[in-house]
């Protein structure tokens, strides 16, 4: 579903990524994680055009995103993506936000994209707050209601960017419910996170980074049981020991 090959990101002459290859099969969930400024999120956003890279190939689906005439909208639109701090409309209510990129990227009518928006809203537990407006819901609702906002446009894969690091404590078990709930359904994700308890639930892989480079792209078990490099255990042990 999601094949890096090679790809580095420059800002200037700062390398950000360096040559990151890794793949994502169609139904997987893949937990990025790894310290501050390692790369994680700018290495999701180039999956859905976000961040331009320079070198190396991106395909999504089949779809080059190296190739200068990929229409970059068109993929944006069947790619999901959750942020660290919800980037709803705040001036909208909750069921305007789930209904404007449908209405208007996909073309839907205002009553048909209103159904979708509102049973989505009810599979993340929040329709009765369909009326308010987003300052009036608190973080952890706000961010389901983003990923609901999200799954309104029938993605083929979800991109979170560190999706709870921004929530009070309290608030972070409502989002990760919701996202096990998708993982178990087969959706294909690749989740920027410290949340260390989901990523043993629900993840298949682990990709740990450092510097820009994909240090270790392990399955699950074997990434925390016997993690191959000497950062990664240092990782590990200061992460998980709290």
């Amino acid at each position: 579903m999601i094949e890096f090959k090679d790809v580095s990101k420059f800002y200037g002459p700062f390398q950000v990524l360096k040559n990151c290859s890794l793949k994502v099969a169609k139904g997987e969930v893949v937990v990025v994680c790894g310290p501050s400024g390692s790369g994680k999120s700018t290495l999701i956003k180039c999956a859905n055009g976000l961040e331009p890279f320079q070198k190396g190939e991106l395909i999504v689906d089949g779809v080059p995103l190296h190739d200068p005439k990929t229409d970059m909208p068109k993929l944006r639109a069947r790619v999901g993506m959750v942020f660290q701090n919800f980037e709803l409309f705040p001036h909208l209510k909750i069921a305007e936000n789930l209904c404007l990129a449908q209405q208007k990227v996909l073309g839907r009518g205002k009553d048909e994209a209103m159904v979708k928006g509102m049973a989505l809203l009810d599979r993340v537990g929040l329709k009765e707050h369909s009326h308010k407006f987003p300052g009036q819901l608190s973080g952890g609702q706000q961010q389901r209601v983003a990923i609901a906002r999200a799954l309104a446009m029938d993605p083929i894969a979800m991109l979170f960017d560190e999706p709870t690091s921004a929530l009070d404590p309290e608030m972070v078990n409502e989002v990760l419910d919701v996202m096990v709930e998708l993982a178990r359904e087969g959706m294909t994700m690749m989740v920027v996170t410290h949340e260390m308890g989901f990523a043993r639930k629900v993840a298949h892989r682990v990709v740990f980074m450092d510097k820009g480079e994909v240090v270790e792209n392990a399955a699950k078990d074997d990434f925390f049981n016997a993690p191959r490099s000497d950062r990664a255990q240092l990782f590990l042990s200061k992460i998980l020991t709290h």
